[in-house]
């Protein structure tokens, strides 16, 4: 059949998306997409079609996920787990450089750059992952700093997105504009959206030349207009079953306005600073470097690893740690992502994921302190708020 323009649709059943895996596995070293491993859909390698999260879906609150399954075999029917993409183009930890000193050598180590690992397929991307994908491409993209690394792996990576029908509790990335619905312009090659009414199938989109030579290997039908509208009614009802809503309008300097907001000192009587807000969140991108030698004498490594505003050292310089209590550090990293991020990059450093509230030990809400902080009613009017 004609391969599809990059604005024709095509519907494909649940064969034709092992072909696309397939095509996927083809194209790319490996594919990487949504998997249930240690009670929780995390993102791994996956082989085939099947290794997906079939009939799983996920209940999330704050300090609280847990799997169960659903009536149905849909494919995508959870919300987001644990990982965000930028494990896998903005690794935990990562080798910078090994230098070697050769036999019999007294001077001038040789410094070997780490190869850049080779293609990946990222399968089953959401909205707010590709926004959040967006910033990182515009901090590491900077020409003044760039991270190459990040962006060998970002321009060999092949995207294909899926539409979220299935919001968490503590999703929120409607009200931030970030999400449910896939924008053609959002980066992804391929979107799809998964449509259990009338038979099991998959909506496809290309959204690049190269998703539409993708999606020509799938055999399929082209999309009608009822195809079409029943993926937007599940995208469209997904945005109204949202768990959590901030509204973003005026909020930086709302924020900013409460440095000595007495909600400070009382979210840190709770929180632990144990940094996994920052560990989950799809933007958070600060890193730290640290030097491993051979015990021989013989080599030396330079690693950059994650690191986080909750860790003492982070702030630390001649003479101490400038943020040397919970609060001053919950503070930094809430403002850092909903208020100063603004005056950084022009937009928020969220993106209504909901991780970090779902994955907070304690269950500490971002919406809640926020709205708080600035002054809003919380829970807004029809949003069911902290559990």
């Amino acid at each position: 059949m004609d391969a599809p323009t990059a604005s024709q649709g095509m519907v494909v059943d649940l064969d034709g998306l092992a072909r696309l895996v397939e095509a996927l596995q083809r194209r790319c070293t490996e594919v990487i997409g949504p998997v249930v491993r240690d009670a929780a859909v995390v993102l791994d390698r996956i082989e085939t079609a099947d290794d997906l999260p079939a009939g799983w879906t996920d209940d999330q609150a704050p300090g609280r996920y847990r799997l169960r399954r659903r009536q149905d075999a849909a494919r995508f029917g959870h919300a987001l787990g644990p990982h965000a993409w930028k494990r896998v183009l903005h690794p935990p930890r990562e080798r910078l450089w090994r230098a070697e000193r050769a036999p019999g050598a007294e001077l001038g180590p040789a410094v070997s750059a780490v190869e850049v690992t080779p293609s990946r397929a990222l399968l089953g991307v959401r909205a707010c992952d590709l926004a959040a994908l967006a910033v990182h491409d515009r901090i590491f993209g900077d020409p003044s700093h760039p991270n190459l690394a990040y962006q060998a792996r970002r321009a060999a990576s092949w995207v294909v997105a899926v539409q979220c029908t299935d919001p968490g509790g503590t999703c929120f990335c409607a009200s931030l504009g970030t999400g449910p619905a896939v924008a053609p312009e959002a980066g992804a090659d391929l979107t799809l959206t998964e449509v259990l009414d009338g038979g099991h199938r998959f909506v496809a989109r290309p959204d690049t030349a190269r998703g539409a030579d993708l999606l020509a290997e799938v055999a399929g039908r082209p999309a009608g207009p009822d195809d079409e509208a029943a993926a937007a009614a599940r995208v469209s009802a997904a945005a109204g079953r949202m768990g959590r809503a901030l509204d973003p309008e005026g909020l930086p300097a709302a924020l900013a306005a409460h440095l000595e907001h007495p909600r400070w000192e009382q979210v840190a009587d709770r929180c632990l600073a144990c940094g996994s807000c920052a560990l989950v969140c799809p933007t958070c991108f600060c890193s730290t470097v640290e030097d491993v030698a051979d015990l021989d004498g013989s080599g030396t490594e330079r690693w950059r690893r994650w690191d986080t505003c909750f860790t003492a050292d982070f702030s630390y310089i001649h003479g101490g740690t400038v943020r040397a209590s919970t609060a001053a550090r919950y503070r930094q990293w809430l403002l850092h992502k909903l208020s100063t991020w603004a005056d950084q990059f022009g937009s928020l450093g969220c993106v209504g994921c909901g991780r970090c509230i779902t994955w907070c030990p304690v269950g500490i809400d971002l919406v809640e302190e926020a709205s708080a902080v600035a002054g809003r009613a919380w829970p807004p009017d029809g949003i069911g708020g902290a559990s």
